[in-house]
């Protein structure tokens, strides 16, 4: 005689694996029937802006492939700039570039002179610093900022702005170096400090004339 109770157990056997197959297989359609959707946009954009070109099932996923690496290559280099932008800026808020009373009190055309006689000697660095302080303290003199010791390039920049956004937008790149070579680990070699000297030097042709003269400007 036929076991009814084993009939019954196989039966439910077959019914359950058929429910996990079925569940299964559907959970493989939804992304297959994404990647079927998607490869079919990619090709029709081709065939709109290519109406000779038809692409096949396997050119549509290299592309798709593709625009996603592209997209996350895109991703992560935004990242990377937003991180470096946040680094600048907390640097920027919290460095004070005049450090001593000898260097507040000293005028923009003696901080020159020291950025020259470095210059001569190849430290850069130290150029770069002096330089900087003098474009600083010119602006002091013109009242367009006021330097004290406790101030960051954030504040200097601020004040800047309130006179002239572009010249604070332009100081901001030249501070942005300035804290690098100065606090940071970045060394400048003698083509970078040419341009950070010629950059700096524009805004002070209108007192520095003298200091010119004598090849101030590209004498590296």
């Amino acid at each position: 005689m036929l076991d009814v109770s084993k009939a019954k157990k196989e039966l439910q056997h077959i019914l359950d694996a058929r429910e996990y197959r079925a569940y299964y297989d559907e959970s493989k359609s939804i992304f297959e029937t994404w990647w079927e959707d998607a490869k079919k946009w990619i090709a029709d954009q081709l065939s709109s802006l290519f109406p000779s070109f038809e692409p096949s099932g396997s050119a549509s996923s290299f592309l798709l492939i593709g625009l996603i690496v592209i997209m996350i290559a895109l991703l992560a280099l935004t990242v990377f700039l937003m991180a470096r932008n946040m680094k600048r800026n907390r640097i920027l808020r919290h460095k004070n570039p005049l450090q001593t009373i000898k260097e507040l009190n000293w005028s923009f055309q003696r901080h020159l002179m020291e950025a020259k006689e470095q210059e001569v000697i190849g430290n850069y660095k130290t150029a770069t610093r002096h330089l900087f302080l003098a474009l600083l303290l010119y602006f002091h003199e013109k009242e367009w900022l006021e330097a004290r010791m406790w101030k960051t390039n954030w504040d200097y920049y601020d004040e800047l702005g309130k006179v002239n956004s572009e010249w604070a937008q332009q100081f901001s790149k030249l501070a942005s170096i300035f804290d690098e070579v100065t606090y940071g680990e970045r060394e400048i070699n003698q083509n970078e400090y040419i341009q950070f000297h010629n950059e700096a030097m524009y805004w002070l042709l209108e007192t520095a004339d003298g200091f010119e003269g004598q090849g101030g400007r590209q004498t590296c």
